[in-house]
């Protein structure tokens, strides 16, 4: 992980401050805003501030739903039910933001989720640092013949140091010939350095980036449900591993629920439904008779057998 200076000594001073509040504050929380949680290899996770805690989606139900509500006698209850009936609003009440420190490529999977407010280090008014990502040998895979987005079998351990000092090599080149162009150190005094939003042309997408990133907390979930499923991205994967033990800080009978009926649960399809009602009447159901697609099945199957 690396923090500049600047950003060590901002931390420091932002830890060191407290202000009065009558607003509800998380402890847990509390013990662990603005310190960053280290990713990959360059990379970092920090919450910057947070307004709402459980109680703030249960507030909001019970607004919503006036007096149905008080038959839920427990928070935790409530929220149980909320969340395994996919009743989201109360959930936008609270909000979080981060800063997070992220390979480009990482990035441009993460803008996908749209439901977020979101500021990035500006190439064109800033020099980027000379940080990039360099996967360990267990993380250089093959393409999957099945997961046309994914990875297959991991590589030999020669193949998979070939590719390393391959990524290694044109990262440092990318980044020589960008500080040649910028000429910010005068190296040659006969040359114009090119404007900074061209010189950033050079860098491949492995280079890191830095983002402000505030989402509500039904949106949060959203994201984590995608993100920290064993199918994705392993590199965007791991932020997401990191965020779901903040969110347990944060909001734990949510994270609880969340870990209940998302992350713990599934969601079956018509088809899928009818083949394991047939298999609970005893019938042999094949992928053949089941009416499903190869793929469908397989996906059933893996998740039966989990």
């Amino acid at each position: 992980m690396s923090l500049t200076p600047e950003q060590q000594q901002e931390i420091e001073q932002l830890q060191n401050n407290s202000y009065p509040t009558k607003r509800a504050t998380v402890p847990a929380l509390e013990e662990v805003l603005y310190q960053a949680f280290p990713v990959l290899d360059h990379g970092f996770v920090r919450v910057i501030d947070y307004m709402g805690d459980d109680s703030a989606i249960v507030q909001a139900a019970r607004v919503s739903y006036g007096r149905g509500t008080k038959k839920v006698n427990e928070d935790q209850g409530l929220i149980n039910y909320l969340l395994r009936h996919r009743h989201t609003t109360p959930f936008e009440m609270c909000e979080i933001k981060f800063h997070i420190k992220l390979p480009f490529f990482v990035a441009r999977q993460w803008i996908r989720h749209r439901t977020a407010n979101v500021n990035e280090y500006s190439g064109r008014y800033s020099i980027l640092d000379k940080e990039f990502y360099i996967p360990t040998p267990d993380n250089v895979a093959a393409q999957s013949t099945v997961n046309h987005q994914g990875r297959g079998q991991v590589l030999e351990k020669d193949q998979a140091e070939k590719v390393i000092k391959l990524l290694q090599d044109e990262s440092e080149r990318a980044y020589d010939n960008y500080e040649d162009m910028l000429n910010e150190n005068d190296k040659d005094p006969n040359q114009t350095g090119v404007a900074r939003e061209l010189a950033r042309m050079s860098l491949p997408l492995n280079f890191y980036t830095q983002m402000y990133w505030k989402i509500d907390l039904h949106n949060l979930l959203h994201f984590l449900s995608l993100r920290a499923d064993s199918h994705a991205q392993y590199e965007i994967r791991v932020y997401a591993d990191v965020m779901i033990d903040i969110l347990k800080r944060w909001v734990p009978f949510t994270h609880q629920a969340f870990m209940d009926y998302r992350m713990g649960g599934t969601s079956l399809s018509g088809k899928a439904m009818q083949v394991i009602k047939r298999k609970i009447k005893g019938e042999d159901v094949t992928q053949e008779s089941s009416g499903m697609s190869p793929r469908e099945w397989r996906e059933l199957v893996q998740v039966l057998e989990k």
